[in-house]
């Protein structure tokens, strides 16, 4: 396991697992976490007889989730038997869909990456033609690298849009035309006969930021600002904050005072309308009379000063998410990022001058240390914390 992969503890408690698979669920996350390696750890961490561990162990080992082999021998008596997750009980394919650029990867069990592709998606083509993409591209890695397709325990996508996580649909994304309540998981069901998850891609790139660094740095906010600026809530504990219908973070739609820039969103003032990169090289381009991204390429210096003009107004909301949420770290990503200084210096001028003493004593305000990557790794992630879940266990044993 990479040492920035590491899983989150069990929240739960074994009062609390009552029910046969919540209790297997709960040592396959101790296991995938590094607390308890061994039966007898597991006993001791859970106060659980050993029996009962051996008894709940048992359907973990039958499915090829969890693996028991004998340690090296030590300097004295018979070595015990170390617990861990089986890197070859399946594969998990991670398809982080950005608004022009996607990066494909599949991981297995172990949280090891096998395979990884950047593609283009360009989201306005729709989704049909978008999700085909990515499914022959999927299968075309797997052919590459001789994974069977069989093997595909879990599909986990990220889409730049409003997500309703629980349907694993889109709502009426601004920036997405044709992609609203397309029912994504049906799509990729049809090729490969495993779950799908669909979330935001924001809360994936925060949850990797997350689980990348000590647990004393939650909570923490991800502040994406690319094509759109969204944030993704890491909670104290090191969980995803979706609010009550996955709305939660979508802060690229706030309304702020003196801008009359009208919205992809039939708003007028929103934040994304001005400040994200695509509003970035859309004034570059009217400044010099040309296409914008050429514009952009040619002056660096005119890019780079509004990057930081733009940095200041989204340090206004930041700020405003700093006495709201208190966070311990506010992580900047995004392709805004690449003019990393201009960005960093724009946010922290504004969140340090605006916001009140306690909440940015101890606040750092950084660059995403993942980059292009942090989705990639927050869906991995996520991936195997629901493998591991009472409902992933289920549908393994099925």
């Amino acid at each position: 396991m990479l040492p920035w992969l590491n899983l989150g503890l069990p929240r739960t408690t074994p009062a609390q697992t009552s029910h046969a698979l919540n209790l297997s669920s709960y040592l396959a996350r101790l296991v995938a976490s590094g607390q308890a390696t061994s039966r007898s750890e597991l006993a001791r961490v859970t106060g659980l007889a050993r029996s009962t561990v051996s008894e709940h162990l048992a359907p973990l080992l039958r499915i090829g989730l969890i693996a028991e082999h004998e340690a090296e021998a030590g300097a004295r008596g018979r070595p015990p038997s170390v617990l861990s997750l089986n890197p070859q009980a399946g594969v998990i394919l991670v398809a982080d869909i950005g608004a022009a650029r996607g990066r494909l990867a599949i991981a297995d069990f172990g949280q090891h990456f096998l395979a990884e592709r950047s593609i283009r998606t360009d989201v306005a083509r729709g989704p049909d033609t978008v999700l085909a993409e990515v499914r022959a591209e999927f299968l075309q890695m797997l052919a590459e690298h001789q994974v069977p397709s069989g093997s595909v325990r879990l599909v986990v996508v990220g889409l730049p849009a409003p997500v309703d996580f629980a349907s694993g649909v889109p709502v009426r994304p601004p920036i997405m035309p044709g992609w609203d309540n397309y029912p994504v998981p049906e799509s990729f069901q049809e090729t490969f006969a495993a779950p799908v998850l669909v979330d935001n891609d924001v809360n994936l790139m925060a949850l990797g930021e997350a689980r990348c660094r000590p647990a004393s740095q939650c909570p923490l906010l991800y502040v994406k600002a690319s094509t759109g600026i969204g944030c993704g809530i890491v909670t104290h504990d090191g969980q995803l904050h979706r609010g009550a219908d996955g709305a939660a973070g979508d802060i690229g739609h706030v309304r702020v005072p003196g801008h009359d820039a009208v919205c992809r969103c039939g708003a007028v003032g929103c934040i994304e309308a001005f400040a994200s990169y695509a509003a970035i090289l859309r004034k570059a381009g009217a400044d010099s009379g040309g296409n914008a991204v050429q514009s952009a390429e040619a002056n660096e210096a005119q890019l780079s000063g509004l990057v930081r003009t733009a940095a200041g107004e989204i340090g206004e909301v930041i700020a405003m998410l700093v006495h709201f949420f208190n966070p311990a770290v506010i992580v900047l990503g995004g392709r805004m990022t690449q003019y990393g200084d201009e960005m960093l210096a724009g946010v922290r001028s504004v969140v340090y001058r605006r916001a009140l003493p306690l909440a940015t004593r101890r606040l750092s305000v950084e660059l995403s240390t993942l980059g292009n990557r942090a989705g990639t790794v927050g869906a991995v992630v996520l991936g195997v914390e629901h493998v591991l879940s009472p409902q992933g266990l289920r549908s393994m044993m099925l």
